[in-house]
Order: structure tokens, then C-alpha cells, then sequence
């Protein structure tokens, strides 16, 4: 029997399980007094196992602490953009500072933009023209484009088939069928918060049955939209294993499957 100095183990394959690991594509982190201690929610979050976030700043302030935010944080990345409620005239305040950051690359994406009718806001010019220079900064810097769109899908896509925008996802979805297809039809994502968990949200549970998994993303549009069982809580990011849990159910798979794929997603979405 000869002797070596060589390990019985050098080649033998050691199979490791992935973690389970969920991204919350969509949360408002650094508004003004959206929390009180943001360093308690960011370790909640790291305990539900929610490792990647995107940070939405809708303004000056949110822009600037979101920044500072992911240099102390770097799995909390930072996106920024008017949303349709800032668009209350022809002048964009954040816009430049939203440019330099991106061209500076200080951002994973341009968002949250678009257009919101609910309220039947007069000035839907104005958010036209906010959304059009998103579009256009997101197709000149190579970010994908993070959509706003509440009873304005139409306008959306006509805007948008101008600039002929790769990547882009509708946040929080709350749409027909007919208008996810017409999303899904232009190779976008579709993106569900805690509404889907809602009593009340049977119609938008169907539509997710007939959205291909490889197309959702899961978030929780924090500090609001708490699922299901933490209505009238304020939300946060820890929260979106709920949503997954319920699309889950819808999809018939595994948590750990959901998890894994709209996390994939997200990455697919963001680093492509």
C-alpha cells in the first residue's frame, strides 16, 4: 500500500445549495420620513433574505441619501426619476441631477416614470414631457427604464414605441390581461407588490396565471402597499416573501423556485 500526501477528497464534487434569495425591484427608501431607522429595516430585510434592493428617489433629497445610501449599502441600488405626480409644470428639477448621476453611473436604472390618469390630472402634457426625456436619457445611457402606469396604458406604449426602449418593467402592475400582453408583446417585465395579496385582487391574480414566470418581477413599493397580512402596517422591504409566496401558490411551485427565478429576473433585467 503506497502513501500520499494527497487528500481523498481532491476529487470529489461538493454540491452547495443555493440560499434562498429574494430582490425587492421596487422600494422608496430615502424619502423624507419614510422611516426612522433605515439601518433596523435593511437588517430585517437581510433576514428575510432579501439581498438585493432598488431604492426609488423621486427627488433632490431621496437622490442624494439614495446615493449615500449604496456606498454604505452596496446591494441597495439606486434608481431616480419624477414620477407623473411631480409633473405639475413644464420644468423637471431633478432631471439634470438624475442625468449626471446616471452618465456618472452612480445609478442601476431610471425610474420610477410615466403617466398616472386615476385622478384625472389636468396636466398630462407635463407628464408626457417627463416621461418622453426618461425614455429618451434611458435609451442614451443604456439603463432600463422603470414604469409608472395607472389608466394610461395606451398613451404609454405610444410614447414609448418611439424610442424603441429594450428594457424596461411596469412596476406594480395592476393591469388587464389584454394590456400585459401588450407589455410582455414589447419584451418588458411586469412587476407585482403587495397588491396581489389583497382580498380583493381576484381579477389581478388571474392575470398573473397567464404571465410566463420568466417575466415577473416581485417588490414591494415600500414604505406602502403592505401585503395582505400587515394592512395598515408601513411596509417594508422584508415584506415581499408574502408576494412571493402568493404568486408561489398561483404559479403552483415552490417558494424556493419563485424566489430563485424573479431573482434572476431582476439581475437579467438590471446587468444585461
Amino acid at each position: 500500500m503506497s502513501l500520499t500526501n494527497s487528500s481523498p477528497y481532491e476529487n470529489v464534487t461538493i454540491k452547495r445549495e443555493r440560499k434562498m434569495e429574494f430582490f425587492d425591484s421596487h422600494a422608496h427608501l430615502t424619502g423624507e420620513g419614510d422611516y426612522e431607522n433605515l439601518d433596523e429595516i435593511i437588517k430585517r430585510a437581510k433576514g428575510a433574505n432579501v439581498t438585493k434592493i432598488i431604492n426609488i428617489c423621486t427627488d433632490l433629497g431621496s437622490l442624494d441619501r439614495g446615493l449615500e445610501l449604496f456606498k454604505k449599502y452596496d446591494f441597495v441600488f439606486a434608481a431616480a426619476a419624477t414620477t407623473p405626480h411631480g409633473a405639475d409644470n413644464d420644468k423637471d428639477i431633478l432631471f439634470e441631477d438624475v442625468k449626471k448621476a446616471a452618465l456618472n453611473k452612480k445609478l442601476i436604472a431610471i425610474g420610477e416614470t410615466g403617466l398616472d390618469y386615476f385622478y384625472g390630472f389636468e396636466k398630462k402634457e407635463f407628464q408626457k414631457l417627463f416621461f418622453t426625456n426618461y425614455l429618451e436619457l434611458a435609451k442614451e445611457t443604456n439603463l432600463p427604464l422603470i414604469i409608472h402606469a395607472r389608466d394610461a396604458f395606451e398613451d404609454i406604449f405610444k410614447i414609448a414605441d418611439k424610442v424603441e426602449l429594450k428594457r424596461a418593467v411596469l412596476h406594480c402592475f395592476t393591469g388587464t390581461e389584454k394590456e400585459a400582453k401588450k407589455v410582455l408583446d414589447r419584451g418588458w417585465l411586469i412587476s407585482f407588490s403587495g397588491i396581489i395579496t389583497f382580498k380583493n385582487s381576484s381579477d389581478l391574480r388571474d392575470v398573473l396565471k397567464n404571465i410566463p414566470i420568466e417575466s415577473i418581477l416581485i417588490e414591494t413599493d415600500a414604505p406602502f402597499l403592505s401585503p395582505q397580512s400587515k394592512r395598515g402596517q408601513k411596509n417594508e422591504p422584508a415584506n415581499v416573501v408574502e408576494t412571493a409566496e402568493i404568486i408561489a401558490n398561483i404559479k403552483n411551485k415552490s417558494l424556493e423556485e419563485i424566489a430563485k427565478i424573479t431573482f434572476d429576473n431582476a439581475n437579467k433585467f438590471l446587468f444585461s
